[in-house]
């Protein structure tokens, strides 16, 4: 049996994330299930599937799609604005987390608007249904940014689908990078994280990926984030590319998105 985690809080609600473009974690939903290559290796499963059958646990049933409608006002209780990462161990648009779910964790994000919230999915089809139909008179509240994670070109269609949403601040998550993306649509997107893959299975990534990503953001002027390289930890590698680490953020004045850093 393992020994139960000495601080629960990390997969529960973090007040501080170790995820370099995040402050902090919320995690009303947790578990997931695979959906592609990029899920292959996925971190928050290998981290749940170690609490399986501890006693008491958050994950005392492993990565098994859960709801925890007890978390729902957790950001609530933090008056200082944050950047929360929302489902850090989940995927908020599985096709069985029922929408009736997803629209309290969406009242929950409205109702606290002195934070920022960023809401990341492979399901990208099931979240443009569900935003156009909850805001069909204009766009989502400028503080809840929406983005899609990709790994390769195969999965380019989940970027139509987030540009077709009526997402006010929209984001590509690419990573873990484990291949070639190929040219980018990024009208619209406002901004673009990169990360190679960590763990014991890490596959590799190829440094011409990375460059290819950010020369298209240079070139669009959208935020580049490059967040590591990867390898057996997550900071194995580190975050250094072509001489520098790339940090850009989109700037919010009032939560209005603006460019960052760019030359």
């Amino acid at each position: 049996m393992f020994p139960l985690c000495s601080n629960w809080a990390v997969t529960v609600m973090a007040d501080k994330s170790a995820i370099e473009w995040t402050d902090a974690t919320w995690n009303p939903v947790t578990g997931c299930t695979k959906i592609s290559a990029g899920c292959d290796n996925c971190y928050a499963e290998r981290f749940s599937e170690r609490f399986r059958g501890v006693a008491g646990h958050p994950f005392e049933n492993g990565f098994d799609l859960q709801i925890r409608p007890e978390r729902l006002e957790g950001p609530l209780m933090w008056r200082s604005p944050r950047m929360i990462f929302v489902n850090s161990m989940s995927d908020l648009f599985h096709k069985d987390v029922p929408l009736e779910y997803v629209s309290k964790v969406f009242d929950t994000m409205e109702t606290a608007r002195w934070h920022i919230f960023q809401v990341l999915t492979k399901r990208s089809s099931r979240l443009r249904t569900f935003v156009n139909e909850r805001y069909p008179n204009g766009k989502a509240p400028e503080n809840i940014w929406l983005g899609v994670s990709i790994e390769d070109a195969s999965k380019r269609s989940r970027i139509i689908h987030l540009r077709s949403s009526w997402a006010a601040v929209r984001f590509l998550s690419i990573e873990p990078l484990i291949g070639p993306v190929g040219e980018l649509d990024l009208d619209g997107i406002h901004w673009v994280i990169v990360g190679g893959e960590s763990g014991p299975k890490a596959r590799p990534i190829d440094p011409e990926w990375v460059r290819d990503v950010r020369d298209q953001c240079l070139r669009s002027r959208v935020p580049f984030f490059f967040k590591q390289w990867g390898g057996f930890r997550p900071k194995s590698g580190g975050r250094d590319l072509d001489g520098r680490e790339w940090s850009d953020l989109p700037i919010t004045e009032g939560h209005a998105v603006a460019v960052s850093s760019l030359p």
